[in-house]
């Protein structure tokens, strides 16, 4: 569920830019301004402000906050204000170029979202690049995690709930004696993880926990200093409990010394309209602090205002 907070009834669009346009003017940037109308409108609310305002201003809004804005806060602005398909291909672009072994975001774009918005990000990618993702993700990777990525950001899965039981069981069986074997990046243990419906992931899952007696995480877990077990481990997390995944990445951001600050605005700008409700239950569940606390502990001015709009703050 979504935590943004859009007005009833929405201004209209042509003073939304107005307002813009004047938080832009004369010494100094309004910042709650922006906060007060980027942070409560959802996508093709910002879509529409977008168009407006380059057709009134003759200028890309996204230019204006690039000039205006500095720092973290420029950087949620700016991801917040992306369209989803053109913010996912950005992140995908900046993953690839910084590429390694730890890096999942990749991955995270390929399996938490729906088989059409990853085909949206992927046409997004090659408007903005003039390449695909896939051949950018094949360059910049290597063995194991190439063997993955690969096949996980040109997936097209089928999104439906029909499960085919007796194939959940046979492929449970495979996933299972790969494993045993040490065989991680054997081709049938990515196949089903790159290829099968989430739905049918989730019920080869299912199956493979009851018949074999362990979480698949849990056997995933022989080496914790592994990097590509690590990985494996977060795309089953993403394909069937992305809010157990999400709550992960936010409480790394925010515990470590110095904040992610990176990780801390991509989920919050990527999550805020799908399920940062769930996520920030999840956070408090885990660490039995609400998310909004620690993100006022952890963040300071804007940016922290921006951040606490965007997850449904009451005071933002």
């Amino acid at each position: 569920m979504s935590t943004l907070a859009v007005p009833e009834p929405v201004p209209p669009v042509a003073d939304d830019c107005e307002q813009l346009r004047k938080a832009f003017a004369g010494w100094g940037t309004n910042e709650k301004l922006i906060i007060s109308i980027l942070g409560h409108r959802n996508a093709a609310q910002r879509k529409l402000i977008r168009q407006t305002y380059a057709e009134t201003y003759g200028e890309d809004l996204l230019k204006a906050l690039d000039r205006e804005l500095t720092n973290d806060f420029e950087r949620l602005v700016v991801l917040w204000t992306l369209d989803p398909a053109e913010r996912d291909a950005y992140l995908a672009n900046e993953a690839t170029k910084r590429w390694t072994s730890s890096n999942q975001v990749l991955m995270e774009i390929a399996c938490t979202r729906s088989p059409q918005q990853l085909l949206l990000a992927r046409q997004a990618y090659h408007a903005r690049y003039k390449k695909s993702l896939e051949e950018d993700v094949a360059h910049h990777t290597t063995g194991d995690y190439r063997k993955l990525l690969v096949p996980l950001v040109s997936s097209y899965r089928y999104d439906g709930d029909e499960v085919n039981m007796n194939l959940a069981k046979a492929e449970a069986k495979i996933l299972h004696e790969k494993i045993s074997g040490k065989a991680y990046n054997h081709e049938d243990l990515i196949r089903i993880l790159a290829t099968r419906s989430k739905a049918q992931v989730n019920a080869t899952l299912n199956h493979y926990k009851n018949e074999f007696g362990n979480d698949i995480n849990k056997d995933l877990k022989t080496d914790p200093k592994d990097e590509f077990l690590a990985i494996l481990r977060a795309t089953v997390k993403c394909l069937t409990r992305p809010e157990k995944y999400f709550e992960k990445v936010l409480r790394l951001a925010i515990n470590r010394r110095g904040t992610d600050e990176g990780a801390l605005a991509r989920v919050v700008a990527t999550r805020a309209e799908v399920d940062m409700k769930f996520i920030s239950e999840e956070y408090q569940r885990r660490n039995s602090v609400p998310l909004d606390h620690a993100i006022v502990k952890d963040t300071t001015g804007d940016y922290e205002k921006m951040l606490l709009a965007l997850i449904g703050h009451v005071e933002a």
